[in-house]
C-alpha cells in the first residue's frame, strides 16, 4: 500500500479514534466524577454516609472494571441497542466506552478523594460549610491535581478500548492496524499507527503534566 492510498484512510481512522476517545472522555469522565464523589461522600462515617449507596456503587465498580472491553462490548450489547438502537458500529462502540470509563474514573476519583487530609473536612464542617460546598470548595479543589493525572492515565485506557471498535465494525486505529496492516501482512501500515497511537499518548501525557502542575502552584 502506498501512502497515497494509506493517507485517507489513516485520516478517517484518525477521526473515527477520537471521535470515539473523546466522546468517551467527557461522558464518562463526568458520570465517573459523579459516581467518584458520591462513594466517597457515602462512606460510614463520611459527609453523607449511606451504607446503602455505597454498596450498590462499589459492587457495581467491581463487577464492571475487571472485564476485558471486548467481553464487556458483548455484554452490554442489549443495552446498547435500546439506547442506540444497534450493537456495531461507531455509536456501539462508543456508548460501551462510556459505561466502561464511568466505573473505570469512579474508582480513581474515589482513590485520590481517600487521600485528602480529613482534617480539612473536619474543619470546614465545624465552620458551617455544607456537604455540598465541601465537596465543590474543599474535595474537588484539593485533589484536582491528582485528579488531571488519574484523567490522563484513563485517556490511554480509553484509548486502548477504542483499538478494539474494528471487532464490531466500530473503525478507528485499531481497525486499520488489523484489516490494512496484520491481515495484509503490511507491517509498515501497522507500525504507522502504532506511531499514531503513541503520539496521542505522548501529547495528553505532556497536556496532563502541565495542567497538573498549574493545578498544584494554583
Amino acid at each position: 500500500m502506498t501512502w497515497d492510498q494509506l493517507e485517507p484512510l489513516l485520516w478517517t481512522a484518525l477521526g473515527e479514534t477520537l471521535q470515539m476517545v473523546l466522546t468517551a472522555m467527557v461522558v464518562g469522565g463526568f458520570f465517573g466524577l459523579l459516581l467518584g464523589i458520591g462513594l466517597y461522600v457515602a462512606r460510614p462515617g463520611n459527609l453523607l454516609q449511606s451504607r446503602a449507596l455505597f454498596v450498590v456503587i462499589n459492587v457495581l465498580i467491581n463487577l464492571v472494571r475487571p472485564i476485558p472491553f471486548i467481553i464487556f462490548l458483548a455484554a452490554l450489547g442489549p443495552l446498547t441497542r435500546i439506547v442506540v438502537g444497534t450493537t456495531i458500529g461507531t455509536p456501539a462502540v462508543t456508548f460501551a466506552m462510556c459505561v466502561m470509563t464511568s466505573f473505570v474514573f469512579a474508582r480513581i476519583v474515589e482513590q485520590n478523594l481517600v487521600s485528602l487530609d480529613p482534617g480539612m473536612i473536619e474543619a470546614a464542617r465545624a465552620m458551617g460549610a455544607s456537604p455540598w460546598r465541601i465537596i465543590v470548595t474543599v474535595l474537588v479543589p484539593e485533589a484536582l491535581a491528582p485528579l488531571i493525572l488519574g484523567f490522563t492515565f484513563l485517556f490511554i485506557g480509553v484509548l486502548d478500548m477504542s483499538a478494539v471498535a474494528g471487532y464490531v465494525g466500530g473503525g478507528g486505529l485499531g481497525d486499520l492496524a488489523i484489516v490494512y496492516g496484520y491481515q495484509q501482512y503490511n507491517w509498515v501500515v501497522t507500525y504507522v499507527v502504532v506511531l499514531v497511537i503513541v503520539v496521542l499518548a505522548q501529547l495528553a501525557q505532556l497536556l496532563g503534566n502541565l495542567l497538573a502542575r498549574k493545578a498544584l502552584h494554583r
